[in-house]
């Protein structure tokens, strides 16, 4: 085994135990990671998705025996999100195109991961179930196509709106990521793709640290300055997405 795929292991076990403490599956995370160790672009979408869909749905569990989920936001942002993630993997984009939407989202990553909220905005007691329909669209839309979950833009976006507490917006968000993910996946397959031969063992990797990740944050650990560091791993990946 390589030097450069330890550190790569390592890492991916970091991303997944960051990213799941929020709920989140760490798509965004391993996207930068595979593209600061040049991966092969056939093979680093349908990775991401596949690492995503088994931390997301392990963040799901965890934060739901906590009690915190609510099924009418989710059904609300399903609806729409799920056969649009599917149209956005089976979207295949210019690569140029590809690096520079992935380096932007990468940039809003490191900015929500680097300054997160801390004040919980005041609760609306309605959520429209238009204004749901359309988030799950545009987000599935853009999931599918990247290479996510989704849960960089819903979880800030929730949060922002007064939808739901930042516990029960990581519940939802995990839920969302995992179904989007499957869908986007899906789409993928429509084209051509590749699978790392070390894929079995980034897997078994990510499980670990979605399991310790997801835990700690239903457990009310503070892991801010964590995703603080993460953050800046984001920013320079970003950066070189869209220079280059």
């Amino acid at each position: 085994m390589s030097e450069q795929f330890i550190l790569i292991y390592l890492l991916i076990f970091l991303i997944s135990c960051l990213y799941s403490t929020v709920g989140h599956g760490g798509a965004s995370g391993y996207l930068a990671l595979m593209t600061l160790f040049s991966f092969p672009i056939i093979e680093i979408k349908p990775i991401a998705l596949s690492l995503n869909i088994i931390v997301s749905a392990i963040a799901f569990i965890q934060f739901y025996r906590q009690g915190y989920f609510d099924k009418k936001i989710f059904i609300g942002l399903a609806m729409a999100s799920i056969p649009a993630a599917f149209i956005g993997g089976y979207i295949h984009l210019d690569p140029r195109i590809y690096k520079i939407i992935l380096g932007i989202l990468l940039l809003l990553t490191a900015f929500r991961l680097g300054w997160p909220t801390k004040k919980e905005i005041a609760l609306k007691e309605t959520q429209p179930l238009a204004i749901l329909i359309l988030i799950g669209f545009v987000i599935g839309l853009i999931s599918g196509m990247i290479g996510i979950g989704g849960g960089i833009i819903l979880s800030p976006l929730l949060i922002f709106l007064g939808y739901a507490n930042s516990k029960t917006t990581a519940g939802i968000s995990a839920l969302f990521i995992f179904v989007n993910s499957i869908a986007g996946l899906m789409g993928t397959l429509k084209n051509n793709f590749s699978y790392s031969s070390n894929m079995l063992i980034m897997l078994s990797i990510a499980i670990l640290g979605g399991f310790l990740g997801s835990y700690i944050g239903a457990k009310k650990l503070n892991t801010n300055t964590l995703k603080r560091v993460l953050a800046v791993v984001l920013l320079f990946a970003s950066i070189k997405m869209i220079v280059s």
